[in-house]
C-alpha cells in the first residue's frame, strides 16, 4: 500500500498549527474541580477469576458528574510497600473486557488499572459502563456528541473520568502516588495525552498510535474513520465548522501535548489510515517535556507496534520508575 501521508524527514519536521484557547488550562482545572466536589465513594470487589499470581479487583469510581465508571485492578499477588501504577485507556469502541487480559504490568510488578470508556465497550471488547448525558444531535458514534459546545462534548466527560481514575487509585494504600503513568492505544492514546496534560502528578505517559489530535489535519488526511464522523457531521452544518473547531481545540492532543512535563514514550505508525502520522508527530513536536521518545513502525498501519511496543514500554517504564 502507498504511504497515506508524509514520511521522513518531512514526518519528523512537521509542527502542528492547532490553536490553544486562552482559557484552556483554566476550563480544565474548574471541570477537574466541579467533578472532585461532588465526590463519590470508590468501590474495590474482588473479581471472581481462576488466576493465582495475581489479584484482580472490580472497580467502580466516580467520574464527571459523579457517574459510575467501572474499571478493571490487577495487583501482583506477592507484594510489599508501595507500588508503582500504570493506568490503561482504551481504543475506540472497546470496554474494560475481562481481568485476565494484558496481565504483564501486574506480573512486572506494578499495580495495574484498566478504565471502562463510558458509553463504549460493543465494538471490539465488552465493557459495562453507561454515559447518562444526552446529546444534541450527532453522526453515530461518539465524534459529534455535543461538539458544538464544549461544555457538553463528550470528551469532556471522559477526560475527566481519566483523571478521576487517578484520583480513585492514589486514594489506596498500596499505589505510589509519586510513580504514576499513564497509556493507551488509538483512543487510549488520546486519552492519555489529555491526562498527563491536565494532571501533573503523572510522571510518565506512554500514547501508541494516539487518536485525537490535529483534528482538521486528521480530518482532511484520514480515510477510515472515527474522524470521518466529523467530516459527516460538518456536510450536513455547513454553517458550524468555526464552531466545531473552536469546540475541539479544547480536546486536541496537540494543545494537552503543549502542557505536559511528564516522560513520553510516544509511538507512530507510519502507514496508519486512521490516525495520520503526522498527527501523531503534530502532538510529539509540541511536547513540552524534554523526556520525549518516538517509536516509528514504517510498515504497520492502525496496529502500530503491538507485543513489540509492549516490551519498549515495559523496559522504557523500568528505567524510570526503578
Amino acid at each position: 500500500m502507498p504511504f497515506p501521508d508524509l514520511t521522513q524527514p518531512e514526518l519528523g519536521a512537521y509542527q502542528s498549527d492547532v490553536t490553544r484557547p486562552a482559557d484552556f488550562a483554566a476550563f480544565w482545572e474548574a471541570t477537574i474541580a466541579e467533578a472532585r466536589a461532588i465526590g463519590g465513594a470508590v468501590s474495590l470487589i474482588p473479581a471472581d477469576t481462576t488466576l493465582k499470581a495475581v489479584e484482580a479487583f472490580d472497580v467502580t469510581f466516580p467520574g464527571f458528574g459523579g457517574h459510575p465508571i467501572k474499571g478493571w485492578l490487577v495487583l501482583p499477588a506477592d507484594r510489599t510497600g508501595k507500588l508503582p501504577l500504570v493506568v490503561q485507556f482504551l481504543g475506540y469502541g472497546g470496554g474494560r473486557g475481562f481481568p485476565h487480559e494484558q496481565l504483564h504490568w501486574a506480573a512486572s510488578g506494578y499495580a495495574y488499572f484498566r478504565m471502562d470508556t463510558r458509553g463504549q465497550g460493543s465494538g471490539w471488547s465488552t465493557g459495562g459502563t453507561a454515559d447518562p448525558v444526552g446529546t444534541t444531535p450527532s453522526i453515530p458514534g461518539m465524534m459529534t456528541k455535543g461538539i458544538l459546545d464544549k461544555n457538553d462534548y463528550y470528551y469532556r466527560r471522559v477526560f475527566t473520568d481519566a483523571v478521576r481514575a487517578i484520583d480513585a487509585m492514589v486514594a489506596q494504600d498500596f499505589v505510589d502516588a509519586a510513580r504514576i503513568a499513564v497509556c493507551g492505544g488509538s483512543q487510549g492514546g488520546g486519552i492519555s495525552l489529555a491526562v498527563a496534560g491536565i494532571d501533573p502528578r503523572v510522571k510518565a505517559v506512554m500514547p501508541d498510535v494516539p487518536f485525537l489530535c490535529d483534528y482538521r489535519r486528521a480530518m482532511a488526511k484520514a480515510s477510515r474513520d472515527p474522524y470521518g464522523e466529523i467530516v459527516r457531521f460538518l456536510a450536513q452544518h455547513r454553517d458550524k465548522k468555526a464552531q466545531v473547531f473552536e469546540t475541539l481545540n479544547y480536546f486536541d492532543g496537540v494543545n494537552f501535548a503543549r502542557q505536559s512535563k511528564a516522560a513520553a514514550l510516544f509511538s507512530v505508525a507510519v502507514m496508519d489510515e486512521v490516525c495520520p502520522p503526522s498527527t501523531v508527530y503534530g502532538a510529539y513536536n509540541a511536547y513540552a517535556g524534554t523526556d520525549k521518545t518516538m517509536e516509528e513502525y514504517e510498515y504497520n498501519n492502525h496496529e502500530g507496534g503491538q507485543a513489540f511496543q509492549d516490551r519498549a514500554q515495559m523496559v522504557w517504564l523500568g528505567k524510570r520508575f526503578t
